[in-house]
């Protein structure tokens, strides 16, 4: 077994503040730009979403198109695969959990709960 502790700290903290941005209103960005903005190669991201691991794209005329919240799920799931050897299954199924929460907390703040 790994030590992922010692790994992290090697590599730095996985939940790096550029993994906790906001969502642009409306922004289409594409595919070689996202790949450029999470280290991958386009065929990482082409692989995921002809899995259907990343959703809030589009493929217009050709040409796959990413929205924000989409590269911050791309970098998670990166991240995810990365740190801990993760399948893309596994690190989708990950990702899909911490948005849940991101969205249950944002929910608790509106309601003036948290």
């Amino acid at each position: 077994m790994r030590d992922h502790q010692s790994d992290n700290a090697r590599k730095g903290s996985q939940h790096s503040p550029d993994l906790q941005a906001t969502a642009l209103d409306d922004a289409w960005l594409p595919l070689e730009q996202i790949a450029a903005a999470c280290r991958v190669e386009p065929e990482w991201l082409l692989m995921r979403l002809e899995q259907g691991l990343l959703p809030d794209t589009a493929c217009m005329g050709g040409v796959w198109r990413f929205t924000s919240v989409s590269v911050v799920r791309a970098r998670r799931m990166r991240a995810l695969e990365r740190d801990f050897e993760a399948l893309p299954d596994l690190a989708a199924l990950v990702a899909d959990l911490i948005e849940e929460r991101d969205r249950l907390r944002a929910r608790l703040r509106n309601a003036g709960l948290e």
